[in-house]
């Protein structure tokens, strides 16, 4: 059956107090419409809707970000999720396969879950996804009959005996696209908060004879983010989760709660990844590599056997080959670093080419902006670069060529050739002395003057 994604994301989030829509607050380095986007799209959808309402400029540029393809409608009033989804109404019309509602703040259900709504929906009319709950507060409550779900109640309509009801209402619904939108259009008001009830379609489908039933999951799921305490909570959630996976996977963690990770980072089995490492949005890490301690990656790539690291930033677009070595206190940006390369020491490579086993020695700089423009650098395989080097790009270095240390290279170095730029040596006997004995003279007038 086909699949078409209805994402609610038009709450301001009031207590969030922010001026961001609340749906694009991050989490693992990404929005949380993100999340529920990513999840949907696992099951292959036609179509994907986000029904955007505060803040909606920005909720669309967001999601055309991660899908060009994502349509965004607006709800310009706030009635409730069932008038959020007839919203989407318009973008599905003659579609007539399963429509899914997700929501923008839920940012952990699991493309595995969304599954088994897709094929519980195939003997059933509708399909609610619930949890049990180990303290139900305030959530809705799934009064079930069998494996039949009657109806849901929202806490502030619900009998008492009904709030002891434990099974609960995540909100995330499947059901045809057509009927959906029928049993929308047969929704009333008439309850505590004089809204449009998403929830009120179960009660309608089964007076009219339909079946309805409860697929579920794990509470952790369902993890609504509503405040910026939530927001921490989901992130550590997340964290802990994410670490696990990977020391599952093979990946050793040294000391797992100080390494961070972000929703799609990717690294192979047998890397070892130390303490103190932050990696940000779009990192692979291939395996058996070794990621040191206090480094910071975003937007690169580290091929098999790399080492990076310690107090190493790799910045969007550093790609390294197999066996590259990037040490302590270096930065790396928009480069390509080849096979067996080394950058050890206290250096920045950026918006640059470096040749296969090539050696960087400390202090080099690639000098790649003139103040408007970035300019590239090409060094050679098997260069030498001598330590406190500057680069000034645009600049080639050939193969096999070495530069002197202290040297400021402006212009191109033939392959094999030694390149020297340095101020000639000045020794004047005796000035040394000379000039402490004046810089002490000084220094005491000045004490004896304060």
């Amino acid at each position: 059956m086909e699949t078409a994604l209805i994402i609610l994301a038009a709450g301001k989030g009031t207590r969030m107090n922010s001026d961001l829509p609340k749906v694009l607050h991050r989490v693992a380095s990404a929005p949380m419409l993100e999340h529920a986007m990513a999840a949907g799209a696992m099951l292959g959808p036609r179509h994907t809707v986000v029904v955007a309402g505060h803040g909606a400029d920005q909720v669309r540029a967001a999601t055309t970000l991660f899908d060009e393809d994502a349509q965004v409608v607006e709800q310009t009033e706030q009635l409730g999720t069932a008038h959020a989804v007839a919203q989407a109404r318009p973008a599905l019309d003659g579609f007539e396969g399963m429509a899914l509602v997700l929501y923008g703040d839920t940012p952990f259900v699991q493309p595995e879950t969304l599954e088994k709504m897709q094929e519980a929906l195939a003997t059933h009319d509708v399909v609610v996804l619930g949890f049990e709950a180990a303290d139900p507060a305030r959530y809705g409550r799934l009064v079930m009959r069998g494996d039949a779900l009657e109806r849901i109640v929202e806490f502030k309509d619900a009998t008492a005996e009904e709030r002891a009801i434990t099974l609960c209402n995540s909100g995330v619904v499947a059901c045809k696209s057509e009927l959906l939108f029928d049993l929308i259009d047969k929704v009333g008001n008439d309850n505590a908060s004089e809204e449009y009830y998403l929830t009120d379609i179960i009660g309608i489908a089964r007076a009219e004879g339909r079946s309805a039933t409860v697929v579920t999951c794990d509470e952790a799921e369902t993890m609504g983010v509503n405040s910026r305490a939530d927001l921490a909570r989901a992130e550590a959630a997340f964290q802990s989760r994410a670490r696990d996976l990977l020391m599952e996977d093979g990946v050793t963690l040294v000391a797992p709660e100080t390494v961070f990770l972000s929703r799609d980072t990717f690294i192979g089995r047998d890397t070892v990844v130390e303490p103190n490492v932050v990696f940000g949005p779009n990192v692979t890490v291939e395996s058996g590599s070794t990621i040191r301690a206090f480094s910071h990656l975003e937007g690169c790539h580290v091929s098999r056997g790399g080492v990076v690291g310690p107090y190493a930033r790799l910045r969007p677009g550093a790609e390294l080959a197999e066996d590259v070595r990037i040490g302590n206190f270096v930065e790396v940006k928009n480069a390509q670093i080849a096979e067996g390369a080394k950058v050890n020491h206290l250096s920045y490579i950026g918006d640059a080419t470096v040749g296969a086993r090539s050696n960087i020695g400390a202090g080099t700089i690639t000098c790649n902006y003139d103040g408007v423009m970035k300019h590239h650098t090409t060094i050679g395989a098997g260069a030498f670069i001598g330590s406190n080097t500057m680069l000034v790009a645009p600049v080639t270095i050939g193969e096999g060529a070495m530069t002197g240390s202290g040297s400021v290279i402006t212009s191109d170095v033939e392959p094999e050739a030694l390149a020297l730029s340095r101020a000639p040596q000045v020794e004047k006997p005796g000035m040394a002395r000379k000039m402490f004995e004046i810089l002490k003279a000084k220094k005491a007038k000045l004490q004896r003057g304060s």
